[in-house]
């Protein structure tokens, strides 16, 4: 959960609603989603826009932060080694989120305040080739709506290939949690805030909890992925540089043991930005998804938007429709958004 995000985009003030929204759900109902360790972000001081436009964005949106020197960061967390960083910016209200705890409470309350909750798959064959008037389901019940919001992440393509297909790709990506040394807990989330380093490769990671190890994942855009069928297996090599990564940034750490992997999917679109849209061919069918690697903490104020759209038979921004691809290609955004920390 951060509010850094470079100048000139819109998420560090959705950032912003968000916090609002999930203090304001945990007061509600009595349960903590957002670990508030706090985030640093380290930079290496060349080529500084990014770091220089997120702290004029995070005043903007009125999301505490400081900015850090080296020396600052080096008395702050010894346990870092900030070789090759000059400068930080730490957001003491952010952290880290229990995501499928809080997916898990959205539900529960859905369904105590009357909504009803089905596990099933649609089965209808083309659900975008006329106006929807009913779903079939994988149950075969059918579902009748006013409205019907598809937010189906990395499947969203393969739903809706006419309106969306290679529009949204899903990336492997591959995360890793290490057993810190026995009785050391500099690496706890008392001790180490949320980190992410954006010194060549965006790597980040999230100190161990008490439920697992300390974590670290590579932001670059791994593979294309089948998030149905794929293997959840990482890859020797991405395995090798996290461990390389681990021994130098954080040095009492070489040789930790690997006590967890992941494998999770990007649903990531060209340009890194949402899609909250109408269906081109259906005026009450709408398309919510394209989170590319950062959706999840936005979520609440997403949901908040896109209720407010429907109830309110609203239109998009220019920013979050469909139309905004016509001109993009997955070239022209490979080039532009290497590297990109979206």
């Amino acid at each position: 959960m951060r509010g850094t995000y470079g100048p000139d985009q819109p998420y560090t003030e959705i950032a912003a609603r968000s916090l609002a929204l999930w203090a304001k759900y945990e007061r509600r109902w009595k349960r903590q989603f957002l670990h508030r360790s706090g985030v640093l972000w380290m930079a290496s001081g060349r080529g500084d826009a990014f770091e220089r436009g997120s702290a004029k964005m995070l005043k903007s949106a009125k999301i505490p932060f400081r900015e850090l020197s080296s020396q600052q960061m080096r008395r702050r967390w010894p346990q870092i080694n900030f070789e090759g960083i000059e400068r930080g910016i730490f957001e003491p209200e952010c952290g880290y989120l229990d995501a499928r705890a809080s997916c898990q409470h959205v539900v529960d309350a859905f369904v105590a305040a009357g909504g009803q909750y089905k596990q099933v798959a649609v089965a209808s064959e083309e659900p975008e080739d006329t106006p929807l008037r009913s779903l079939r389901l994988s149950d075969r019940s059918q579902l009748r709506a006013d409205k019907y919001v598809f937010a189906c992440g990395p499947w969203m393509g393969k739903l809706f290939p006419q309106a969306v297909g290679q529009l949204v790709k899903a990336t492997k990506q591959d995360v890793f949690f290490f057993g810190p040394p026995a009785g050391d807990n500099r690496f706890s989330e008392q001790q180490l805030p949320v980190w992410a380093d954006h010194r060549g490769h965006f790597r980040y990671g999230i100190p161990g909890s008490d439920r697992r190890g300390f974590k670290i994942a590579d932001d670059t855009r791994g593979p294309d992925f089948d998030p149905t069928c794929g293997e959840r297996l990482v890859s020797p090599e991405t395995l090798k540089d996290a461990r390389e990564y681990v021994a130098f940034r954080f040095p009492a750490m070489k040789g930790a043991p690997l006590i967890e992997t992941r494998v999770c999917q990007y649903e990531q679109t060209l340009d890194g930005g949402f899609i909250v849209d109408r269906h081109p061919k259906s005026e009450d069918l709408w398309l919510l998804g394209g989170g590319s690697g950062h959706g999840f903490k936005h979520g609440p104020a997403v949901g908040e938007m896109m209720a407010r759209l429907i109830l309110r038979d609203g239109s998009p921004d220019a920013l979050w429709r469909l139309d905004r691809f016509q001109n993009n290609s997955p070239q022209a955004f490979t080039e532009q958004h290497r590297g990109d920390p979206l």
